[in-house]
């Protein structure tokens, strides 16, 4: 394979305009038309990895199959590729501080003054060639996080602008500005946009391609003015339109011929028209669902609803494997308490608790988890969401009225949810947990079994706490099963009510695997018995 090819993509203007959806837009265009890509974050940030932001701060945090704690971003790149990201999909500023310092605390640089230029900016360098050079990729797409005159992405800029100075024909700059509409003078306005690439210019970076966001069309003329202020060729500005879903996006860069632009300054041949059959059919359910549902999201950090981002995308692929619309109803569990819950949740056809940590909101969701229960609904619980339900059993079924975790109570006589033993010597928070893809097998003639359709399946976690197998004996016999089990340490992965329509608590988290091309089983079948529980049919039990 050739050396790989490496696209840059900054914002300016202002952020949460939408470089990770462009990135995985324009991945996805390029995959489809035969090339292999992945995509990586560079986030400025000094933490070392999300792992230990508050959610309200950051939003998800994503995990991979080889436990890196992430950026969300990287959910969209799988979501829309397809593809497992890795460690080396997310690099912060945190990571890169952290691994000159090692260097120069072994002696590497023998003496000399550790700088930003050349120590970091050759060890940012090294992080985004990393990718390119396992021979895997033939394209390499970067994204920056933050926006251009940031104090924190200044190393990243330098870096990019030695980098395309390196390797010439082999890189470009995609810069995502802001192009907005003033009502009292009633025209889409440039001056942002300007003013983004005069600042990307003054750090030595000539963006090669503008995508312009807007809420409605920008016409050829502002399209030749931004191309005449900002030294770029017109059919290098790119216009993104708000869309409907974010789905819609590449397609909208098709038509904007995107993927053309980039090949044509690459030097890469077109190949085949991007094969999005796949892509059009889904969109087509999407947007023209045959029934609807109403599931109950429950949860702590409600506020800010990235916090759950692969957990509602997720319910997006799993209403379309159903021909349906999944409206969620987003519950706050701190809200919710024995007197109201009726009110809350009794219009619902389906209900999830949401994964997190700490003991604020937790009686909420143990309360919404007993009504699902008592009143046949369709749950899932997912990490923390199924801790809950192992307690809430505990306490209503089998009449241990203490029973709790460790984590919210240590002092418990039942505590069915204990710390996992190598974790009772770890003090240090970051990158700690138990992370990443293990295997589970699952109990054959179970619904975990009936849903997988196999008997060994991997899965991502994140997690502290575990089912504490001390108890195990009492919870099968009072009709809780443990269907899915880790088969190297004995944890329990999934538990199931055996007389409920559907009622099942995993300790992984199946949100991370779901992805346009292949929504997960898990969200799949769960939509579809809160499906059968709208349309007021008897779910069969044992499916």
């Amino acid at each position: 394979m050739a050396s790989a090819k490496y696209i840059f993509v900054t914002g300016g203007v202002t952020s949460s305009l939408g470089k990770g959806i462009i990135s995985a837009s324009l991945a996805k265009l390029l995959q489809g038309r035969g090339y292999s890509v992945t995509i990586q974050k560079l986030d400025p940030y000094i933490n070392v990895d999300p792992g230990t932001l508050n959610p309200y701060e950051h939003g998800e945090c994503y995990v991979t199959n080889d436990g890196a704690e992430t950026d969300l971003d990287l959910g969209h790149y799988e979501r829309y590729l397809n593809t497992p990201t890795s460690q080396a999909n997310n690099v912060t500023t945190g990571r890169i501080y952290q691994t000159v310092i090692n260097k120069e605390r072994e002696g590497e640089f023998l003496g000399k003054t550790v700088q930003i230029i050349p120590h970091i900016t050759d060890e940012i360098k090294r992080r985004v060639k990393l990718l390119g050079e396992t021979g895997q990729f033939e394209i390499v797409i970067t994204e920056i996080g933050g926006t251009v005159g940031d104090i924190e992405s200044l190393p990243y800029i330098e870096a990019v602008r030695q980098l395309k100075w390196e390797l010439g024909s082999s890189a470009l700059s995609l810069h995502l500005t802001l192009v907005p509409y003033l009502a009292a003078s009633g025209e889409l306005k440039t001056k942002p946009t300007q003013h983004s690439v005069k600042a990307l210019l003054e750090l030595g970076v000539q963006p090669d391609i503008l995508i312009c966001r807007a809420d409605r069309a920008i016409s050829p003329e502002i399209r030749r003015k931004i191309a005449l202020f900002c030294n770029v060729n017109v059919n290098a500005v790119i216009e993104s339109i708000d869309a409907d879903s974010i789905y819609d996006v590449p397609l909208l860069m098709y038509k904007e011929q995107l993927d053309k632009v980039v090949l044509n300054k690459l030097k890469l041949p077109l190949q085949q028209e991007p094969a999005l059959e796949q892509w059009k059919i889904f969109l087509g359910k999407l947007k023209n669902p045959v029934n609807e549902v109403k599931i109950g999201l429950v949860g702590k950090y409600i506020e800010l609803k990235d916090a759950y981002k692969s957990i509602a995308e997720s319910f997006i692929h799993a209403g379309v494997a159903n021909e349906c619309r999944v409206n969620l109803e987003w519950i706050h569990s701190e809200k919710i308490d024995q007197e109201n819950v009726a009110s809350k949740l009794s219009g619902l056809n389906g209900i999830l608790v949401a994964p997190g940590f700490g003991d604020r909101g937790i009686e909420g969701k143990i309360t919404a988890i007993r009504f699902a229960r008592e009143n046949n609904i369709p749950f899932l619980g997912i990490c923390l969401g199924m801790q809950c339900a192992v307690i809430e059993f505990a306490r209503n079924v089998i009449g241990w009225k203490d029973a709790h975790s460790t984590e919210m109570n240590p002092d418990s006589r039942h505590p069915v949810i204990d710390i996992m033993e190598e974790q009772k010597k770890i003090t240090r928070k970051g990158g700690t947990m138990r992370l990443g893809e293990y295997p589970c097998a699952l109990q054959k003639g179970t619904r975990a079994f009936n849903v997988y359709g196999k008997q060994k399946i991997s899965e991502r976690h994140r997690h502290r706490y575990e089912f504490n197998n001390k108890f195990l004996k009492d919870f099968e016999d009072a009709g809780m099963t443990a269907s899915g089990i880790n088969p190297d340490n004995n944890l329990v992965e999934i538990v199931e009510l055996k007389n409920h329509p559907w009622f099942v608590g995993v300790q992984f988290h199946p949100e991370y695997k779901s992805t346009v091309e292949n929504p997960h089983p898990l969200f799949a079948r769960f939509v579809k018995a809160a499906l059968e529980k709208s349309r007021n049919k008897e779910i069969v039990a044992t499916e």
